[in-house]
């Protein structure tokens, strides 16, 4: 029996990663939505669809606008929720989108109990908290999409710095999913090199620097959005690695109990994806200003957090 993975929100980013996900041919895709027009989210899945002859995939995507049809699914990615607009703070976010999530976490734990979670949706980690309260799961069942994708930027950075292949780019960046978080220079190679061999400094502060605005200069060049190719591509990832028990080292946003010191936040730390979901919590040595760093984003996602109404 084929895998079966919904994804809620036909938007940008959940039919960018329903469509890499169907490529995969990972399973069968429910993609659900509650838009204005009842026919969008089915208009897209027949589209992801009709690509199937052209990538090769047998993969079954259904749009509906009912959450009947999500039932028993293996996977849940929550992409629904109101976008970051120019001038709005990830925190202006949380009013708006708590109603969104927590109607979204009734339906899903209704009609999928034994789903695993992962959240795309922003204020990702304050979202992510959210969805783990109000799902009453282990914790290993519910996640954030942090990054995975803030590394990728990052690793793109350095690629196009070097002049190398991505594939030759190994980038770690912890903490919270937005200008808080925080990029790993020391744990950053090319080919094992660490890039401070690489670049001078003042580059890798350039790179760093980008790295933290990535999302903020995405918005600010498309005007009316925010980015959904990469993070679309960021959470297919992840279930791809939870499908196949691939045991793959990324970082995301999990719920902490005393790993780093914190406890009751969901934070953007290494972790070991298969198939139940969070299998491990990777702890790296941190140094004095790595460690300032991560504090300043706990301080910042807590100040998040505290706008949540639970």
């Amino acid at each position: 029996m084929r895998d079966k993975i919904t994804v809620v929100g036909a938007g940008n980013v959940g039919a960018s990663c329903a469509a890499w996900l169907a490529e995969r041919d990972l399973g069968n895709i429910v993609l659900v939505d509650i838009p204005q027009t009842e026919g969008m989210p089915k208009g897209k899945a027949l589209d992801i669809t009709q690509t199937g002859p052209i990538l090769g995939f047998d993969t079954r995507v259904t749009g509906t606008t009912s959450y009947t049809e999500t039932a028993d699914s293996d996977i849940v990615v929550i992409t629904a929720g109101v976008p970051r607009k120019p001038g709005m703070t990830r925190e202006d976010l949380v009013g708006v989108n708590q109603n969104i999530i927590s109607n979204i976490i009734g339906n899903i734990t209704h009609t999928s109990p034994k789903a695993i979670i992962i959240v795309v949706t922003n204020p990702l980690d304050t979202m992510a908290y959210l969805a783990h309260k109000k799902a009453g799961l282990p914790r290993n069942r519910v996640m954030g999409q942090a990054g995975i994708l803030d590394s990728a930027r990052m690793a793109t950075f350095i690629a196009m710095e070097l002049n190398v292949s991505v594939s030759n780019v190994q980038a770690s960046v912890m903490g919270g999913h937005g200008d808080e978080m925080v990029p790993l220079v020391r744990y950053s190679t090319v080919a094992g090199i660490p890039i401070s061999q690489l670049m001078s400094a003042e580059r890798v502060a350039a790179i760093v620097d980008r790295t933290r605005k990535g999302g903020g200069e995405i918005v600010s060049l498309l005007k009316t959005g925010s980015a959904y190719y990469a993070p679309g591509a960021a959470a297919g990832q992840m279930v791809e690695a939870i499908l196949k028990d691939k045991k793959l080292i990324v970082t995301a946003s999990a719920y902490l109990d005393g790993e780093y010191g914190l406890k009751d936040i969901c934070f953007g730390v290494p972790v070991k994806l298969g198939r139940d979901g969070i299998e491990q919590i990777i702890q790296v040595e941190l140094n004095e200003e790595e460690q300032r760093m991560l504090d300043k984003s706990v301080e910042l996602i807590r100040g998040s957090m505290s706008a949540l109404r639970l």
